[in-house]
């Protein structure tokens, strides 16, 4: 029994030591990139000596003085499944069921991260998913001030009907597409956070070099506590307009009758975190506000106030007198005194703190808009609009620690840890947190991409998603930011070996998540098949190539026509043009096809001068496409000031 303790002893005692370690990525079912040199690296004991075998290659290579190892194996083709063995003099690690195939690296914000099982036709998708060559490495959420070597979590998953619901959409359709062209294996190595801004996924070093960006590098925290300080004297002066502290006795009257709150954030509906209507991230007491004018019957009776989901501590205000407080959970619907309203316009003031089901969500209501209301029993007056927000600056707060805070902080966390693991390529969908940015996106974008590629010492192919269609069909009149961040990113195929999927024609305006992922996963497959392995398809939908005015009409030219232009619309006619003459206002313009051009008429017979299609949030109607249903791109032919010039990242 004491030699069985001893022995017990000491395996703990060895495991305890044990130094041998490969990166995260490279476990059990990963799949390394074929027909390029494969990096291999993990860490062991300073100057230890470390073997490394795979099919048949070797290689030994001396830790350094850190423990770090990296080693390049020779390049192989697909196949497998292979077995990858890490040995030291004392320790082993075996890697199993390594396939070589086609690795791309999925990222961007929350269309990148949107799931297989929130996408359409989930049911079907899932049936018809055994691919066990198909392989997916989800990397968690997770910001640094500093770059990381090492992931904190992630394995490589086999799709399957029990995993795909998990995997990225967007990156499965893709990778469907290409296992059933090319029969090779494929890995998807997805690294994504929903709402994240460009931004936060550009090192600093790719920063310091750019003039839009330097002065922001230069002066980013080293700490959180720093972080968090800068981040709170920003919140204060956007929404105080000083970056002074407000005391207790300043915030007590926020309660008093007659205060005037329409300064505060102007948030129209209360319902949802407050991180998405502009304070970010921060967590601890708030105020929420709106004025109250109720039917004059309504005064002598009690009335039940709804005030949505909130299961934090409450102290609700009427014309400064307090009239409730405690915690009320589930769908509030709270007893409020005869007599508490007054004639005319009442004022209402909720004080509240974080969510305590939900910790992660912060400040914020829960619900629908009929959840907010004040009743009697015959009489109704909604409140599911005009409200404002403001945070308790006096009182006890923190920041949670997330995507947008600080610049850099997610590719430190989420891109530093993949170097330099093998991939032909990367898809990108993002831009939506740009959009108020968008003339300044030009730079950022094409600067995140020879980021990622220096870094990687590798210029590899780079994919990305054009914005889809969400929000309003303004006229060109209006300005559309989004319509200028869809510019942006047309102008980046200007940088070498890049390509786009437009997607305006299955978004959702009403939802900034369309559910079709589908066919933007088959759009930039055809980029793929294309360009990375020489298959004979039309990537791209119609260009806009140039422009030729003549008398009252606009001539333009495509490429990417295909066998021809075409429109989905039953009665032949295109849609989505809007056309301007010398004084640059833009009138909806009738447009037709001749040939391989579309020819846009000015309704008020002037000499045009610019021709814009889909120059909106979600231009709804635009209808042309070429021969093989691919839809055009939004384009402009001018080059006037847009509504987001001079926009700055802060």
């Amino acid at each position: 029994m004491k030699k069985l303790l001893l022995f017990g002893l000491f395996i703990i005692q060895f495991s305890a030591s044990a130094q041998l370690k490969l990166a995260r990525l490279f476990s059990d079912h990963v799949v390394l990139q074929r027909q390029k040199p494969i990096p291999v690296w993990g860490w062991a004991k300073p100057k230890e000596k470390v073997t490394i075998t795979l099919a048949g290659q070797k290689q030994i290579i001396t830790a350094d003085a850190t423990g770090k190892w990296t080693v390049k194996l020779s390049p192989m083709e697909a196949g497998g499944p292979h077995q990858m063995v890490v040995t030291t003099k004392s320790e082993k690690i075996e890697v199993k069921d390594i396939l070589m195939g086609e690795v791309w690296l999925c990222s961007g914000q929350s269309n990148m991260e949107w799931p297989v099982k929130q996408a359409d036709n989930y049911k079907e998708e899932k049936k018809n998913a055994d691919f066990p060559q198909i392989r997916h490495f989800f990397v968690g959420h997770e910001v640094t001030i500093t770059p990381q070597k090492e992931l904190a979590a992630g394995e490589w998953k086999i799709c399957n009907e029990e995993n795909v619901g998990n995997f990225t959409a967007i990156g499965f359709f893709f990778a469907r597409e290409l296992y059933q062209k090319l029969k090779v294996p494929i890995g998807l190595l997805h690294s994504s956070w929903g709402g994240s801004q460009v931004e936060g996924w550009i090192s600093k070093e790719a920063m310091l070099t750019n003039d839009e960006l330097k002065a922001y590098a230069q002066a980013l925290p080293k700490t959180w506590e720093e972080a968090d300080a800068i981040l709170d004297k920003k919140t204060r002066k956007q929404l105080l307009g000083s970056e002074g502290v407000p005391t207790p006795a300043d915030e007590k009257n926020y309660t008093e009758a007659g205060y005037d709150f329409s300064k505060w954030l102007k948030a129209g509906s209360p319902l949802g975190q407050w991180d998405w209507k502009g304070i970010w991230m921060f967590r601890g007491k708030g105020f929420m506000a709106c004025e109250v004018e109720v039917f004059d019957e309504m005064i002598s009776q009690p009335t039940t106030l709804g005030l949505g989901i909130q299961d934090s501590f409450n102290e609700i205000y009427i014309n400064g007198q307090l009239v409730s407080e405690g915690i009320v959970e589930g769908t509030r619907k709270i007893t409020i005194p005869a007599q508490s309203w007054k004639k005319g316009k009442n004022q209402l003031v909720v004080k509240f703190g974080n969510m305590v089901q939900f910790p992660w969500y912060g400040l914020g209501v829960n619900g629908s808009p009929d959840d907010l209301y004040v009743s009697t029993k015959d009489t109704k007056v909604s409140l599911a609009s005009g409200w404002y927000l403001m945070p308790s600056f006096a009182e006890p707060h923190t920041y949670n620690h997330s995507s947008n805070n600080v610049g850099t902080t997610i590719y430190n966390a989420m891109i530093e840890p993949l170097l330099p693991f093998g991939i032909r390529g990367a898809l990108w969908y993002q831009g939506e947190s740009n959009a108020g940015r968008a003339y300044q996106y030009r730079q950022t974008f094409p600067l995140l991409i020879q980021d990622w590629r220096k870094k990687w010492n590798d210029t590899f192919s780079f994919y990305f998603v054009q914005l889809s269609s969400f929000g309003a069909y303004q006229n060109s009149n209006n300005g559309s930011s989004w319509a200028e961040l869809r510019e942006a990113q047309t102008m980046t195929l200007s940088v070498p070996k890049t390509g786009m999927a437009v997607t305006i024609d299955v978004g959702n305006p009403k939802d900034i998540h369309p559910t079709n992922k589908q066919d933007v996963g088959h759009r930039l497959a055809l980029n793929a098949l294309k360009f990375d392995y020489g298959q004979e398809v039309l990537h791209s939908g119609p260009m806009y190539e140039s422009v030729q005015f003549d008398e009252d009409k606009a001539i333009i030219s495509f490429n990417f026509a295909g066998d021809g232009l075409s429109v989905k619309d039953k009665f032949g006619y295109v849609k989505g043009f809007e056309i301007a003459g010398e004084d640059k206002v833009f009138y909806y313009a009738k447009a037709e096809i001749i040939g391989d051009k579309v020819e846009v008429y000015h309704p008020k017979g002037q000499k045009p001068i610019a021709v814009r299609y889909s120059w909106a949030d979600a231009p709804e109607d635009a209808n042309l496409f070429n021969s093989e249903g691919l839809p055009a791109s939004p384009f402009r032919t001018d080059n006037w000031a847009g509504k987001t010039v001079g926009k700055k990242f802060e």
